[in-house]
């Protein structure tokens, strides 16, 4: 659902993947391989939104802002299940987590993580490479190297996933006979502990 606002059309670069029950709204620019989940509400309505090149906005997210304010997500931003983003600035390689809410005026600084359920509160500037838990949301440590490649190839999943669904998903009617999910088919990617202890 991509709609025009007072003759302001949204700009989304032809690899992207945005789910036909996401909503996408007037001055929103979205870069290349970028991935928009269901019910996700992108609303450049009251001011500007920028999601650019490898990101990803996944499923109920909601990014909007107060009038006349621009909201970047810079490259590889990563916006974790149900996260709000309002008015904020996301750095290159940040992971918002589940149901995060990052709010007015945030700078979140490059290849940091913002833990699920955590809240950022308005004006807030998190430096590069933090670690973020908590409500309110607190610095609790730096990141090393290892846990922000850790997050780049989870977010590269991402990136490979519009390619993917646009040339494979297809809507149909459902099988009516039980089919065993394989975990051997998806090994690839595990949860940080997991990685960690596979070193």
């Amino acid at each position: 659902m991509i709609y025009e606002y007072k003759g302001i059309k949204p700009v989304i670069d032809p690899s992207a993947f945005i789910h036909p029950q996401a909503c996408v709204v007037g001055e929103v620019t979205i870069g290349k391989d970028v991935y928009v989940g269901p019910f996700a509400t992108i609303r450049g309505d009251y001011g500007s939104i920028e999601i650019r090149d490898g990101s990803n906005v996944q499923e109920s997210c909601t990014i909007h802002m107060f009038p006349g304010v621009h909201v970047l997500l810079e490259e590889e931003s990563h916006i974790g299940h149900g996260a709000i983003i309002h008015g904020a600035h996301i750095g290159k390689n940040v992971m918002v987590g589940m149901n995060a809410v990052v709010m007015d005026e945030v700078h979140v600084g490059d290849n940091s993580i913002v833990g699920a359920l955590t809240l950022i509160s308005a004006g807030k500037k998190i430096p590069a490479r933090s670690m973020v838990v908590g409500n309110p949301g607190k610095v609790v440590k730096e990141l090393d190297d290892d846990m922000i490649e850790w997050k780049r190839k989870g977010t590269h999943l991402y990136q490979e996933l519009p390619k993917d669904l646009r040339d494979t998903m297809h809507e149909i009617e459902p099988l009516s006979k039980f089919r065993h999910f394989n975990p051997g088919e998806h090994n690839d990617y595990s949860i940080w502990k997991r990685e960690k202890s596979r070193k």
